[in-house]
C-alpha cells in the first residue's frame, strides 16, 4: 500500500471518528437570542442531544433596512430563528468559514429567499469541490449510512441533503479585502488558514462586535481540521483589533478580559502538547483557563475533546499533525 494511500484512509478514519465524537459528546440547549448592541443579536447556536450543532449566528442591522447575517447554521429550525428576528429581510450572508455548522442554513435560507447574495472565502468553495473535504465527508456519510444506527442515520441524513446542494452552499463573492461593506454596514475583515484553512474574522465598527468563528470556541479549541501555529499568530492580530466584545463560534459572548483568558488557555495548551507532556495534565491546565464557562458536564467533555485532539493532533507524529499547515 503507498504512503499516500495509508495517510488517506487514516483521514477517512479520522473524519468518521470525528463525526461520532461529536455525535456522542457535545449537547446542551442553545440559548434565546441576545441583543447585544442597538442593530446587534445574536441567535446562539447550540449543541443538542442526538443531532449535530448549530454554531453561532450574528445580525447585523444593514443601512435602509433588513438585515446582515453572519454564519447561518446548520438546522432549519435555527436558520428560521435567525430569519425571524431579521423580520424577513435578510439582505446577505457572509461566513466565517465552510464547517456545515456555519454554512449549512445556507440552502434553506436561498430557497426562501432567491437572490440573497453570500460572501465567503475560497476556502468554501475549495472544500466543496470533487475530493475536496465536504465531497470527501459526503462520500464518507453514504458509505457508512448503511450500517448506521436509525438514530445516527438520522443525523447522517441531515448532513446529506446539505452536501446535496453544493451550489446553495457556494458564496457568490469571494472575500479576501480586509475591508468590505455589505448591506451598507461598513466592516474590517480578516482571513485566516488557522482552523480551515480560510477562516474569516469580521469586526463591526459601529458597535465594537467582532465575530470570530471557529477561531474561538468552547468547551475546547475545535482543533480537527487546524494548524496550531497559524491559529496562535491568527489570536494575536484578533487580540489587535478595538473591539468591544467578541462572538465566538460556539459559546457564549465574551470581554476582551474573557477573550485574553481564552487565549492564553489556547496557548498553554499547545505548549504543554510541545512539553510531551501527558495529554490528561494538559486537559486539566485548559480547563483551569476555560472554567468560568464549563460546567461540570462541560468539564467532562473538555477533558475528553482534549484528549483525542492530542492523539490525532496534538502529539501526533509530525506529518499528521503538520498537515493542515501545508493548504493549497
Amino acid at each position: 500500500m503507498t504512503t499516500g494511500r495509508r495517510a488517506g484512509i487514516r483521514e477517512h478514519r479520522a473524519m468518521h471518528a470525528l463525526f461520532l465524537l461529536v455525535f456522542a459528546l457535545l449537547c446542551g440547549a442553545a440559548q434565546a437570542q441576545q441583543t447585544l448592541a442597538p442593530g446587534v443579536v445574536l441567535v446562539p447556536g447550540g449543541f443538542e442531544a442526538g443531532r449535530q450543532p448549530d454554531g453561532n449566528s450574528l445580525l447585523l442591522q444593514a443601512e435602509g433596512g433588513g438585515w446582515l447575517l453572519i454564519d447561518s447554521g446548520r438546522h432549519r429550525a435555527h436558520t428560521e430563528a435567525a430569519l425571524a428576528v431579521a423580520g424577513g429581510t435578510v439582505r446577505a450572508v457572509l461566513n466565517t468559514h465552510w464547517h456545515l455548522d456555519h454554512l449549512g442554513g445556507n440552502a434553506w435560507l436561498r430557497a426562501q429567499r432567491p437572490g440573497v447574495q453570500v460572501w465567503a472565502s475560497a476556502a468554501v468553495r475549495q472544500a466543496l469541490a470533487p475530493d475536496g473535504w465536504l465531497d470527501r465527508y459526503r462520500r464518507q456519510l453514504v458509505e457508512a449510512l448503511p450500517s448506521a444506527a436509525p438514530a445516527q442515520a438520522a443525523v447522517m441524513r441531515v448532513d446529506l441533503e446539505l452536501l446535496g446542494q453544493p451550489d446553495a452552499l457556494r458564496p457568490d463573492h469571494e472575500v479576501s479585502a480586509s475591508a468590505l461593506t455589505l448591506a451598507g454596514r461598513p466592516l474590517q475583515v480578516g482571513v485566516e488558514t488557522a482552523v480551515s484553512g480560510g477562516d474569516l474574522w469580521v469586526l463591526d465598527r459601529a458597535s465594537g462586535t467582532l465575530a470570530a468563528g471557529d477561531l474561538v470556541t468552547l468547551p475546547v479549541p475545535f482543533l480537527d481540521t487546524a494548524c496550531p501555529p497559524a491559529w496562535r499568530e491568527a489570536l494575536a492580530r484578533l487580540s489587535a483589533q478595538p473591539f468591544q466584545r467578541l462572538v465566538p463560534g460556539h459559546g457564549p459572548v465574551m470581554s476582551r478580559a474573557d477573550f485574553e483568558r481564552w487565549r492564553g488557555g489556547f496557548e498553554a495548551l499547545l505548549d504543554c502538547a510541545g512539553q510531551g507532556l501527558h495529554p490528561a495534565a494538559c486537559a486539566a491546565v485548559w480547563r483551569t483557563h476555560a472554567a468560568p464557562w464549563l460546567d461540570e458536564a462541560g468539564q467532562a467533555r473538555a477533558g475528553s475533546m482534549v484528549g483525542y485532539y492530542f492523539k490525532t493532533l496534538l502529539q501526533a507524529p509530525p506529518e499528521q499533525r503538520e498537515r493542515f499547515c501545508r493548504r493549497p
